[in-house]
């Protein structure tokens, strides 16, 4: 549940803006009354299959980028923090970087990443024939 709200907490603020917006404008005169009831199940409805279908398959993304490195793969993770260089970090074993529960972290790098912001590594191959 920790892990939920961790990754969710912002679509679920988001989502709950959206419900608090969809309850006044269906509770003006104007609207019909059965608009209110309707207008929060149809949108409640939607913002939750939204928020945990985005759960889900951030979590089978992050099981993916888990197995690839513990395989010895290369995985590349999303880097906020210096935008002016490079957006994203290598991560492998080779490079020196642990898993610890959901977070990458390297006594070489000032920051840890969550495996969330990160995706599998593939290199184009320029031997490769294009079709």
């Amino acid at each position: 549940m920790k892990l939920f709200f961790e990754l969710e907490i912002a679509y679920i603020v988001i989502g709950l803006f959206v419900l608090a917006v969809t309850a006044f404008v269906t509770t003006r005169d104007f609207v019909p009354r059965v608009a209110f009831k309707r207008g929060m199940i149809g949108v409640g409805g939607l913002i939750t299959v939204m928020i945990l279908a985005h759960y889900y398959i951030t979590t089978k993304r992050m099981s993916g980028v888990k197995e690839i490195f513990n395989e010895g793969g290369t995985v590349i993770c999303e880097n906020k923090m210096h935008r002016t260089i490079s957006r994203s970090v290598l991560i492998s074993k080779k490079l020196e970087w642990e898993l610890e529960g959901d977070y990458f972290f390297s006594k070489n790098h000032m920051r840890k990443f969550h495996t969330a912001r990160c995706i599998d590594y593939a290199p184009i191959d320029p031997m490769r024939k294009k079709q």
